[in-house]
């Protein structure tokens, strides 16, 4: 456990403080490991076509699947990282995790920074090293949303995790101009230094971890209740024995023990249903990451440049400056979520970033149909209007989605299988962008806006709104939709926020004790009680007053 001290009132403090400030302290470091993140996905797509890159490892030059391995050799990395934390995660706990992420990250840059070519192996020890980060990587974007939303409160989740999401644009954004600024450096500089410079975000994270605390609720699935309490006081700047502090620790210990006790989590678990509706859950988060993949992002945030230089016939130069500003773009319209996503709600963040990016795809198919440069200029705007939609909304909202989405009891290996499903698209996407553009061309937006239409009616149906909801009432939306035979977006407009008491109120009445019905398939046997109640009450309205009742 991180080390505290108490201030002159007895409350806990980490780096010297509590309450607000630490928690604005977990969100630093949150959005810096994801800066590490946005700047690791930039980074390649302004050096894989540059010149010196091209001269030092010549099997990209011209050979586009090559080209795409080199780029998403990445994304098998984070895809085996994220295993890990499906496997390990509860086992080792939120901190560790982060430790041995930016760890491994900073040994995956230092061996592609050391391939020395021409030697035959160079290209090799570069897509080794490479892997290696995005193992790390894995290992961080798997852990990172459930431990900032395992530590802050319900009222601003939302907006703390979209912070952090966002800063992958403002991490993008910052690899494009070091890449643009490196063009003017000697060859080897040119790619060595935008490479070496992610050390600086993972150096940070693992600073600052050192002195910040662990996730209370991990602490409770692990019995660690005395630290745990600790943490609790910290995050809410109050004293241990506070009884605010007392009534948290039980909603939360109330919440694991329903969801079947602490400790460690059986794959199993993940596939159940019932009153918890574990695998609806994890498919929705799973689905929100599978959905941002194929809506094309990665298809314009890697391969902007050489769309450009393709499409419009620009310099290197020249394609890496629009590629810079269209970051500019990104990085701006990534922080309005962190405004809009607890005013307007998930839902309608994902749907009218659907929306938009199916007319700004539309739009640049239409526009390279003709192939002249005049008309391509119209699909630059199309590539610019596309990427604000998606940084405002499909950027954040996956991360914060399955963080939040999944129960207590399958939360890591939950949010492990939504990162994992990220990371598989991610390399598919990657995968087969170079070969669409070179193959069918134009036809490559049509297809991500065809994509981008299927997913409104998906996220319409089957996506229920969490903002201002506790950990513990989402819990209950499920059980309620479940329970009630009902549709899961229904069941959360109808159940009213809630406090404390409220919530424990609420277990009772959905018998969320009895866990016995984990493998069922309806909630009948609440819908009979509720029946008999009310055949009751009937019968004994039409009782004679003053007739006795059974």
């Amino acid at each position: 456990m991180a080390p505290h001290r108490e201030n002159e009132s007895g409350v806990p403090t980490y780096w010297g403080k509590s309450g607000r400030m630490l928690q604005v302290l977990i969100t630093i470091v949150a959005t810096t490991d994801f800066l590490l993140f946005g700047y690791d996905q930039g980074v390649m797509s302004g050096i894989v076509s540059a010149p010196a890159f091209v001269a030092a490892f010549p099997q990209v030059d011209g050979d586009p699947t090559y080209e795409g391995f080199v780029v998403a050799i990445y994304a098998v990395g984070c895809f085996i990282g994220a295993c890990f934390i499906f496997a390990f995660g509860d086992r080792l706990g939120r901190r560790n995790s982060i430790f041995l992420g930016a760890s491994i990250m900073i040994v995956g840059v230092i061996i592609q920074i050391a391939s020395v070519p021409p030697n035959g192996g160079a290209t090799a020890q570069f897509i080794i090293g490479r892997c290696i980060t995005g193992i790390g990587n894995g290992i961080n974007t798997s852990t990172i949303p459930t431990y900032q939303a395992e530590c802050c409160r319900a009222k601003n989740r939302g907006k703390v995790i979209c912070i952090e999401g966002g800063n992958v644009a403002v991490g993008t954004l910052i690899a494009y101009w070091i890449d643009y600024g490196c063009l003017y450096g000697p060859d080897n500089f040119t790619w060595r230094f935008p490479i070496a410079f992610q050390c600086v975000f993972a150096i940070i994270v693992i600073i600052m971890m050192t002195q910040l605390p662990e996730s209370p609720r991990w602490l409770l699935t692990h019995h660690r209740e005395e630290e745990a309490a600790t943490v609790m006081a910290g995050l809410n700047g109050l004293p241990r024995d506070d009884p605010e502090v007392t009534v948290q620790m039980n909603i939360i210990k109330e919440a694991i023990r329903l969801a079947g006790g602490g400790g460690k989590t059986k794959f199993s678990a993940v596939l159940t249903n019932g009153k918890s509706q574990h695998l609806r859950r994890m498919l929705l988060g799973a689905s929100s990451q599978m959905m941002q993949q194929l809506s094309g992002c990665n298809a314009v945030i890697y391969y902007f440049p050489i769309l450009f230089q393709n499409a419009l016939g620009t310099t290197h130069n020249l394609a890496l400056l629009l590629g810079g500003i269209n970051m500019v773009v990104y990085s701006i319209f990534a922080t309005t979520s962190w405004f809009l996503v607890e005013r307007i709600g998930r839902r309608k963040l994902f749907l009218i970033g659907t929306v938009g990016q199916c007319l700004s795809m539309i739009l640049t198919f239409g526009c390279l149909l003709p192939d002249t440069p005049s008309a391509a200029k119209g699909a630059a705007v199309g590539l610019f209007t596309y990427i604000a939609f998606f940084g405002a909304t499909w950027l954040p909202l996956p991360w914060l989605y399955p963080a939040e989405i999944n129960p207590i009891k399958t939360r890591a290996k939950a949010n492990a299988t939504s990162t994992i499903s990220n990371w598989l698209w991610n390399f598919f996407i990657v995968m087969i962008t170079p070969v669409l553009i070179s193959s069918i061309s134009a036809y490559t937006y049509l297809f991500f806006a065809v994509l981008n239409a299927i997913f409104f009616p998906v996220i319409y149906f089957l996506y229920p709104e969490t903002s201002g909801r506790s950990l513990e009432e989402i819990d209950l939306i499920f059980a309620k939709g479940y329970l009630e035979n009902k549709s899961y977006v229904l069941a959360a407009k109808e159940l009213p926020a809630m406090d404390e008491s409220e919530i424990s109120q609420y277990n009772r009445e959905y018998g969320m004790d009895d866990t016995s019905d984990e493998e069922a398939g309806s909630g009948g046997d609440y819908n009979e009680k509720k029946s008999s109640e009310k055949n009751t009450s009937a019968q004994e309205d039409m009782l004679p007053r003053g007739a006795p009742t059974a």
